[in-house]
């Protein structure tokens, strides 16, 4: 705010590998309660000391031959990366007023916590299942109208499964097999930009809208066979 001479709500969230889309979330709220007119939301994760690495090694978060093998029955932890991802946001209304490059619109975007689960690293299917069907009911959607879920994703043995069966729960709800949901992760491309990760994920997305190409999902070869994808 002070490099760029702005005024408004300046906010630094801290939530983990979720920081930047809780800002994104954040941002939307400003924008809809008119606080500002346009918001800029995103996330930067950079690696300066060992100290984050060493703090996490003794929970073989991380994987041992440093590649992110998502969904993969190979995957044994994530891969740290670093980046920063900057959305500029706007009420839809006023970007076609202005003429703007309209990239994508946000139809539904909700919080929530896990709250208590079998360990503190460990995610909640329940938890991430309520959300996803808050936001289809925001966003005025059916399971069946999404044909592409930009997943977490991390690459771990134990939040794969989870997170898959979570979104099995809701999107196989009308689907058929002429409609297929598209599963991806963008830190099979670069790593687990952790503060970053969620905006790496929405500007992966809005990329692959506009070139209409999905992005390989890459260091896979056999199912995790704790993760069902028939349906």
């Amino acid at each position: 705010a002070y490099f760029l001479g702005v005024h408004g709500p300046s906010t630094i969230v801290n939530t983990a590998c979720s920081s930047s889309l809780v800002a994104m979330e954040l941002a939307c709220q400003h924008l809809r309660s008119g606080d500002c007119g346009l918001a800029l939301a995103g996330g930067v994760n950079l690696i300066l000391s060992p100290d984050g690495t060493l703090a996490m090694t003794p929970t073989r978060a991380f994987s041992f031959d440093g590649y992110c093998k998502t969904f993969d029955e190979s995957a044994d932890g994530y891969v740290r990366g670093e980046g920063c991802g900057i959305l500029v946001l706007k009420r839809l209304s006023e970007a076609q007023r202005d003429g703007d490059r309209i990239h994508a619109v946000i139809r539904g975007i909700s919080v929530n916590q896990g709250g208590r689960s079998t360990s503190i690293p460990a995610p909640s299917g329940q938890a991430q299942e309520a959300l996803i069907r808050d936001d289809l009911s925001k966003a005025g959607l059916k399971p069946s109208d999404v044909s592409y879920i930009e997943a977490h994703g991390t690459g771990t043995p134990l939040g794969d499964p989870i997170e898959v069966g979570a979104l099995s729960k809701i999107f196989k709800e009308g689907r058929d097999a002429k409609n297929p949901l598209i599963l991806g992760s963008v830190k099979t491309n670069f790593g687990h930009t952790e503060g970053a990760a969620g905006v790496a994920g929405v500007i992966k997305t809005i990329l692959q809208m506009r070139q209409h190409k999905i992005a390989p999902h890459l260091n896979f070869k056999k199912l995790n066979p704790n993760i069902n994808l028939d349906e």
